[in-house]
């Protein structure tokens, strides 16, 4: 290692987690996790979900998926699961090449139709909720129009399926109230999201001009069946297709992307009873679906409590648009981790290297310049400093000039950087997770306290319990845990460090990452069948 990366990898060492830190987080967030689903009014709310899918629930439901960046939509066809597979298979479903429309071998039982996607303008993010939905309407309207152009007999009524990214308080399922959205959105809360997308959508109800020579009568009307958010529609989809799985579990969703956030099923007596649903809807519930929002400030104790927030987390966050609202989220998510990586090499060549500041490529100066996206292509694909040195010289933003020039040593910078910032993330990512199943009790540590203000770092038993599952499958979706060269990887080398380590006598159990290809569109499409069947089922699988 040369002088200035090693320089630099000691510049950088309040971004490394040794083994006991890590299992010291872990245990940390299981105590704070429990006491925020008691007590918290923002964190940890409750869904009106209690049920998982079966894995026959067919039928054909319009859905749309929206989310920080882009809005899609699309036409899910459920043809259900009729086969059981057995425990032996399971290691080649997990390995299985995800389908476009379709999970591992099981490529039957979903399709997709008429699917599009666009990108959500940055204006439509700042403006009334009106602009918004209307834009949303226009969307779902080309897609009906698209579906049932040349059918005679269009029908009366369309179900739909919603996705929404961002925090909502449910008390019916068809039904959601919004909470403040963050990922750069300014609308105002406590609207009725289900009242806003039909608003949107009902001109094109009634006879509209399509274009200057013809007229249409009007589309179906829409009935929205389900609306959850996208963590929730990731566990539920990937649920359908692992149901049948033998000794298998689908146990949280996780979405990774530009934010992240996670779902599990949880206890009711481990929720605060504000949160219970109510009685009328299942007078026989046990537990529900938890949206997490582990992300929001209230689950930071424990990364301030191990001295994790470095000084260009707490740069990044102050540059914010909401300082402190979502600092666990700044810390690993993608519409972060680039812009995180640029403050880092701003501030080493400014002060470990002494450069002039205004002497930097313009990317290096300018807020959010690098993106996750870039680092992804550019530098997380370099196979070493010196091509990435020359590459780097002529991209816009960043190329040479008469006061810069990219050498070897600051190209081995930039992927010192990049690789500590991606791997931190996974870090946290994978302790998040193992904590979230502490608390929700997938998985135990009989000593473990969650009760008290003190969490118990030396176990006395060292054996993982779980409720008859072996296989213990997180159902994963978003554009960094999916696209990101190498992270899913990081992510599950930390999770099975974390189970030996947690538990070095032995565990019965393994804790499984696996993609839900487009979760959210057709998770939608699930809980959409699931209130228009006519049989239920206990949210617990029987293994």
């Amino acid at each position: 290692m040369s002088q200035v990366r090693a320089s630099l990898y000691d510049w950088l060492a309040s971004f490394r987690l040794d083994a006991a830190q890590h299992r010291s987080l872990v245990h940390k967030l299981a105590a704070t996790y429990g006491n925020l689903a008691r007590h918290s009014n923002d964190q940890f709310l409750a869904t009106p979900i209690s049920r998982l899918p079966t894995g026959h629930e067919t039928g054909e439901y319009l859905t749309i998926d929206l989310g920080g960046t882009n809005l899609r939509i699309a036409f899910v066809s459920l043809l259900g699961c009729q086969q059981d597979v057995q425990i032996d298979q399971l290691e080649e479903f997990l390995e299985a090449e995800p389908q476009s429309a379709s999970y591992g071998d099981q490529k039957e039982h979903v399709t997709k139709s008429y699917e599009q996607s666009w990108p959500i303008d940055e204006h439509l993010k700042v403006e009334k909720a009106e602009d918004l939905f209307a834009w949303v309407g226009d969307c779902l309207a080309e897609v009906v129009e698209a579906r049932f152009h040349d059918v005679e007999n269009m029908p009366d009524e369309i179900p739909l399926g919603i996705t929404f990214s961002f925090p909502m308080i449910q008390a019916h399922l068809a039904q959601a109230t919004l909470m403040p959205m963050g990922k750069g959105f300014a609308i105002a809360s406590d609207h009725n999201l289900g009242a806003m997308v039909l608003m949107g959508y009902e001109r094109y109800t009634r006879p509209y001009k399509k274009n200057k020579m013809h007229t249409s009568s009007g589309l179906p009307k829409l009935k929205i069946t389900a609306i959850a958010n996208d963590a929730v529609a990731t566990l539920v989809s990937l649920a359908y297709s692992t149901r049948r799985m033998q000794r298998s579990k689908t146990v949280l969703g996780l979405i990774l992307g530009t934010g992240c956030n996670a779902a599990v099923s949880m206890k009711l007596q481990a929720l605060g009873p504000v949160k219970w649903p109510p009685k009328h809807l299942d007078p026989h519930t046990t537990e529900v679906i938890v949206n997490t929002e582990l992300t929001i400030q209230g689950a930071a104790g424990p990364l301030h409590e191990l001295d994790l927030i470095t000084r260009w987390d707490k740069t990044l966050d102050a540059n914010g648009t909401n300082p402190g609202f979502q600092p666990f989220e700044q810390m690993t998510a993608g519409a972060y981790l680039g812009e995180l990586t640029r403050l880092i090499i701003f501030d080493w060549c400014t002060k470990g290297l002494q450069f002039d500041g205004a002497c930097l490529p313009v990317n290096l100066r300018q807020q959010n310049a690098l993106t996750t996206t870039w680092l992804a292509q550019a530098v997380a694909t370099a196979r070493e400093p010196q091509s990435l040195t020359i590459a780097l010289k002529s991209i816009s933003g960043l190329e040479d000039s008469p006061h810069w020039t990219w050498t070897v040593e600051l190209a081995a910078a930039l992927l010192e950087a990049e690789r500590i910032v991606l791997r931190r993330s996974a870090a946290l990512i994978a302790a998040a997770i193992m904590g979230l199943l502490l608390c929700s009790g997938d998985v135990t540590l009989e000593h473990l306290t969650v009760d008290g203000p003190e969490v118990a770092e030396k176990l006395d038993s060292d054996t993982a319990v779980t409720a008859g599952a072996q296989n213990l499958i997180v159902a994963y979706c978003g554009g960094l845990i999916c696209l990101y060269p190498g992270y899913r990887e990081q992510v599950q080398e930390f999770l099975d460090a974390l189970i030996v380590g947690l538990f070095p006598k032995g565990s019965s159990i393994k804790v499984l990452l696996q993609e839900a290809s487009e979760g959210g569109v057709i998770g939608a499409g699930v809980l959409s069948a699931t209130t228009m069947a006519t049989g239920t089922f206990p949210l617990s699988h029987q293994v």
